[in-house]
């Protein structure tokens, strides 16, 4: 570390955060090479630090803001809530924001999904829905039904059950001793597909190998758990609608549950609500539904599962041993809720689906430049979600710090993983945000490409 004085408020709040608090997804020793960057407040689209340098938000602060920093209607509804009521335990009580917030989810899924239990992180959501699924079989006394299956390259989370279920060694091997293994099966990734095959081809595929596995193993399996339509952790690998239809119909097939991780991609990111929509003529539903990020417009945390009144059935009972009894401190915060409904608020009343329409044409745009240079591969698009890979021959040692750095130098925001370039800006970015960001990352890809060590 720097042993001068610090002569900024941002490297004073950046030394006392170094020595004060250990950060997320971060080996801390790399600090002392990248910068930390010391936020005093936000507006729209942009981050400002404790000395006036801004930056554009490219990443929605980790895929949850949806609507733009300090957004005047979800701080007016906060405002009002703060002076009713701020927080209450949901077991036992209940209060108008939660209820509502149900309602307003079920309605948005036709009903198919109509009970809603309610934590405040991604990965509790996955927790929930793992734990509902094994549960739920083992009140139809089945209770061999207890392992899991994911795609290969998979992200939940990791608390302990979600990593059981992710297959990124970086984040699952240091803990393998205390986690459950699940069955790992091919992903649809378009980016698999050989030079004569189709998007449709590789799911086809990894349906095949999905059903291999669900042979092998009939009778002992509780659920499938994928992410529709994107992985986004590993690299936002996206793939054909096809791949859902078909997991859907093996899943009833062969008696398991069908898990959405609707955390990132959901919530308009890939061009409809939820992303499950998008399969097939009608869109199809799963058996549990996970949300968060996205659903409290990037204010509070909050997560949820949805489910049917099937699995719900199968918990209502005089038995307090057939009860879901999993709980949180701040399960149905009714601050969150609040900020959730403002956001459905947003959605509905500025008609976001159909702007995001337009808004992702334009990105497409703005990234064409990539289609022409030849260290990029796979440049892709699923609604509000633009990625693309840097090839391996091309990408310098430590590309991904390398860029961040750099990009910040740009007044850009964006957090590479691996060699792939992403963007998941605010729904709320305009035109002249939108061409920043774009001429912003091209200029960046130029720097670091001609400094590549």
């Amino acid at each position: 570390m720097n042993s001068e004085r610090p002569s900024s408020l941002s490297e004073q709040w950046i030394e006392r955060s170094l020595k004060a608090v250990w950060h997320p997804c971060t080996q801390m020793k790399h600090h002392e090479r990248f910068p930390l960057i010391a936020l005093s407040h936000a507006k729209g689209s942009w981050l400002y630090d404790q000395d006036g340098h801004r930056y554009l938000d490219a990443v929605s602060s980790w895929w949850v803001n949806l609507f733009g920093h300090s957004n005047p209607y979800i701080n007016t509804a906060l405002k009002k809530q703060l002076d009713q009521l701020e927080h209450a335990m949901l077991a036992g009580f209940t209060h108008p924001p939660v209820v509502e917030l149900s309602e307003r989810l079920s309605a948005l899924t036709s009903h198919h999904l109509g009970h809603t239990f309610f934590a405040s992180d991604g990965a509790s959501a996955i927790e929930i829905a793992l734990k509902m699924s094994f549960h739920y079989w083992r009140n139809l006394g089945l209770p061999n039904k207890k392992e899991f299956i994911c795609l290969k390259n998979s992200y939940h989370g990791e608390t302990l059950g979600a990593l059981a279920v992710t297959d990124v060694a970086l984040f699952k091997d240091a803990y393998g001793p205390l986690i459950g293994q699940a069955h790992i099966v091919a992903s649809p990734d378009f980016r698999l597909a050989q030079e004569d095959q189709t998007a449709h081809d590789v799911a086809t595929i990894a349906l095949q190998d999905l059903e291999s596995t669900l042979q092998k193993n009939e009778g002992k399996i509780a659920a499938l758990i994928l992410e529709p339509l994107v992985q986004c952790a590993t690299g936002m690998a996206m793939y054909d609608s096809s791949y859902l239809v078909g997991a859907r119909q093996l899943c009833d097939k062969y008696q398991i549950h069908l898990i959405a991780d609707e955390i990132a991609v959901g919530c308009g990111r890939t061009g409809t609500f939820f992303a499950v929509e998008q399969a097939g003529e009608s869109g199809i539903w799963p058996d549990f539904l996970a949300l968060s990020k996205g659903i409290s417009g990037g204010y509070l945390p909050l997560s949820l599962v949805m489910t049917t009144e099937k699995i719900y059935q199968a918990f209502y009972d005089e038995d307090i041993g057939r009860g879901f009894l999993h709980s949180h401190s701040y399960t149905g915060n009714p601050l969150a809720c609040t900020a959730a409904l403002a956001t459905l608020d947003i959605f509905k009343n500025d008609d976001v689906i159909s702007k995001n329409k337009v808004l992702a044409s334009s990105m497409q745009k703005a990234f064409e430049w990539g289609k022409n240079d030849e260290r990029i591969e796979h440049l892709r698009q699923k609604g509000m979600i633009l990625a693309f890979d840097i090839k391996a021959s091309a990408a310098p040692i430590n590309f991904s710090k390398e860029f961040f750095k750099t990009a910040l130098s740009k007044e850009i925001l964006v957090r590479p993983i691996g060699r792939t370039i992403y963007v998941m800006p605010p729904y709320t970015l305009s035109g002249d945000e939108l061409n920043i960001l774009a001429k912003g990352i091209q200029e960046t890809l130029h720097l670091v490409m001609k400094n590549k060590v």
